[in-house]
């Protein structure tokens, strides 16, 4: 009996524990559960996760070798970003090597005329990723990223065609320029820098608050682009040199296209000239990066166009042929009238800049020429008879349309100039066969005055009593339409000021009764 009791009670005792066991056990599980649902990022603590990088000693004894005008100073965000372009980002290195051959050759001879430092030429890299047609989210365009404004105060010419932030040649020259004056500003190159990327006054306040004079001495008063923006110069600097020790080389590297050069006047299509000529429109268009379109318009005058060399003999003993071509406005834009355009104080070069328009048969013809009959007689129709009294202001008609023409600018738009001569916009659109709303620079558009106000003109003109008195009448209750400018990104009161003739800062900020010298992109400035 005592023997089976011990069994029982020892049965009972084991049943407990492993219960105890069980119950446990799902409870460590449901907790595990909830932990890993809630994180699924937790990593073990025996797990060591490795993060390559370059050491910090070889990069420094490194960077003293390389060190020559321009400092090469070693710094936290120098080891950040070669461990990103050496190990994250290798891809990019490797990139910037096979591109280099096409640009560098070009920015140490630039470098060397201006009496610059050779190591500037890094500095590229850091802009642009050396794309010559890079356009940043803020409007900066080309290899050296000039804004709009910062690109016409240093003579790069830009319209809906032709933007020489984009020639190679012609931005690296202002580029240059550009950070010569910065560096006669500053007298330090990493500040010169600093001021390329930011502007001087950013960095003048940088030196304001932070009380310092050096670049890394304002490091953290400097906006927060800018603060990044010398460390890359270096770190491009240190890969572009010893890229091939961390085991990144160039495989197709994008060498030069040799090249001849011809000269264009007039309307140029260049896909019809690439046909016509067996020229690839791609080597075209990569030689010759400023042209933002693929035709240039009819007040182009001598613009250097590049051309394969390979190709050339073809295209030269075919010239005339491939010429009238390329040069043929098609049907849909042969109602454009085109005259000449404004004078273009471009970049000075060997084969000429951009001047007022050639002359051609269709910028010689005249308004009266340019007015379809039908137009005309749909004007006459809505005419009233003219067989009324002399005297009647109401009554008298004009048998003929006045007409005026108006030569577009750089920066009309159909809205301002339809609120300029008081007409609607669908009228401006209907007498010059306009389907949509683009306009060139140079375009001719014609003007229609309204017929009552060519009657009272006429009938002051004849001196009738109830003319003149309608006249004067009219002459008082006209209301004045001012002239607008709407602000683009890069616009300065200088750049805008330019734009319109006789019009100065002064005025500019009188009318608009502005204070200081700063504009905000949209906003609506009267200039005339």
């Amino acid at each position: 009996m005592n023997l089976m009791n011990r069994s029982l009670l020892r049965l009972g005792l084991m049943s407990v524990v492993l219960s105890l066991l069980l119950t446990t056990g799902r409870a460590k599980t449901t907790i595990q559960d909830k932990v890993v649902a809630a994180d699924s990022s937790i990593v073990r603590k025996d797990t060591v996760a490795a993060v390559p990088t370059v050491p910090d000693s070889l990069l420094r004894e490194r960077l003293a070798k390389l060190q020559k005008t321009i400092p090469l100073n070693y710094h936290k965000a120098v080891q950040a970003y070669v461990d990103y372009f050496t190990f994250r980002k290798a891809s990019s290195t490797k990139l910037m090597l096979e591109r280099m051959p096409l640009f560098f050759p070009l920015y140490e001879k630039m470098l060397a005329q201006h009496g610059m430092p050779d190591e500037l030429k890094f500095l590229s890299i850091v802009e642009s990723a050396l794309n010559p047609r890079a356009i940043s989210r803020a409007g900066a365009g080309g290899l050296w990223q000039f804004m709009p404004g910062t690109g016409r105060d240093f003579r790069l010419y830009q319209d809906d065609y032709i933007d020489e932030r984009m020639d190679p040649v012609k931005a690296t020259d202002a580029a240059c320029r550009y950070l010569r004056d910065l560096y006669t500003i500053f007298g330090d190159w990493e500040l010169a820098m600093a001021a390329y990327n930011c502007g001087p006054g950013a960095v003048k306040r940088a030196m304001r608050r932070s009380g310092g004079d050096t670049f890394y001495t304002i490091y953290d008063a400097l906006p927060k682009e800018t603060r990044g923006y010398v460390p890359q110069f270096v770190a491009f600097t240190y890969l572009m040199h010893y890229a091939n020790d961390h085991g990144i080389f160039g495989e197709n590297f994008d060498a030069p296209i040799p090249h001849d050069t011809i000269q264009i006047t007039g309307y140029f299509n260049l896909e019809s000239f690439a046909k016509h000529s067996t020229m690839p429109l791609a080597h075209l268009q990569k030689m010759n990066p400023a042209i933002t379109t693929t035709i240039l318009p009819e007040y182009t005058n001598r613009y250097p166009l590049r051309v394969p060399r390979e190709q050339y003999a073809y295209f030269a003993s075919r010239r005339r042929a491939i010429m009238d071509s390329a040069s043929r406005i098609p049907v849909a834009m042969a109602h454009m009238l085109m005259a000449h355009a404004e004078p273009v104080n471009g970049a000075p070069d060997s084969a000429g800049g951009w001047s007022v328009m050639n002359e051609n048969p269709l910028a010689k013809a005249s308004a009266d020429e340019l007015v379809s009959p039908a137009l005309l007689r749909e004007q006459l129709a809505q005419a009233e008879p003219a067989d009324t009294p002399e005297d009647d202001l109401e009554t008298v008609v004009v048998r003929k349309p006045r007409k005026q023409t108006y030569v577009v600018r750089r920066g009309d738009n159909l809205g301002d100039i339809a609120d300029r001569f008081n007409v609607e916009l669908y009228d401006l659109k209907r007498w010059n066969h306009l389907r949509s709303s683009k306009l060139m620079r140079g375009q001719k558009l014609v003007i229609l005055k309204e017929v009552a106000e060519t009657r009272t003109e006429q009938l002051a003109e004849q001196g009738t009593p109830k003319a003149r008195k309608k006249a004067e009448s009219t002459a008082k209750t006209k209301r004045y339409k001012p002239r607008y400018h709407r602000v683009q990104q890069g616009d300065t009161l200088w750049n805008i000021a330019q734009r319109y003739d006789g019009l100065t800062i002064d005025r500019l900020k009188r009318m608009n009764n502005i204070r200081g010298n700063s504009l905000r992109p949209g906003q609506k400035l009267i200039v005339g």
